[in-house]
């Protein structure tokens, strides 16, 4: 991948994001969710709830000078990760690291002590690695699919203290 550059979420990448999240649940899902399951979820990126979603939270993506955006992530009010998807053709390559990190430090710098993530069967394993815990599971209907996911949380050390204090 040339040189990736994380930069905030602007309205013209809302196909890019969407073709991410697509073929992000499509290809990299398929062992923990049916067929119907991840077409119910796929279909979420063609609803207006999509973009308006993506424009309210604070949502960052990654782009390479020739292979355009290959990765998004989203912070909702300051405390919980509303997105995090990678394409297939990057994965373990350090796209969702990069998402993380930053999010992360943007939630402490805007004094958040805890991070939540409702997370898929797949990502489990990558917040867990970087400190979320499972605190509930979830059932989510989507056009009549019912999708499992975890609720997750992270404590964080190190937040920065409110303004105006030490």
């Amino acid at each position: 991948m040339s040189a990736p550059t994380l930069r905030p979420y602007l309205p013209n990448d809302l196909e890019d994001v969407s073709d991410v999240f697509r073929l992000a649940v499509e290809v990299l899902t398929e062992d923990d969710y049916s067929e119907g399951q991840r077409t119910a979820w796929m279909s979420r990126a063609e609803d207006e709830a999509f973009a308006d979603r993506l424009a309210k939270a604070l949502t960052l993506v990654v782009a390479g000078e020739e292979e355009g955006v290959v990765g998004f992530g989203s912070l909702k009010d300051n405390t919980h990760i509303d997105f995090l998807f990678t394409r297939p053709d990057f994965i373990r390559q350090g796209v969702a690291t990069l998402i993380m990190d930053a999010l992360e430090k943007l939630a402490g710098a805007r004094g958040a002590t805890k991070l939540t993530a409702d997370v898929s069967d797949t990502a489990q394993p990558f917040f867990a690695a970087r400190g979320f815990t499972p605190v509930r599971r979830n059932t989510v209907a989507i056009d009549g699919e019912w999708l499992g996911n975890t609720t997750m949380e992270k404590p964080l050390t190190g937040a920065a203290a409110p303004q105006g204090r030490a």
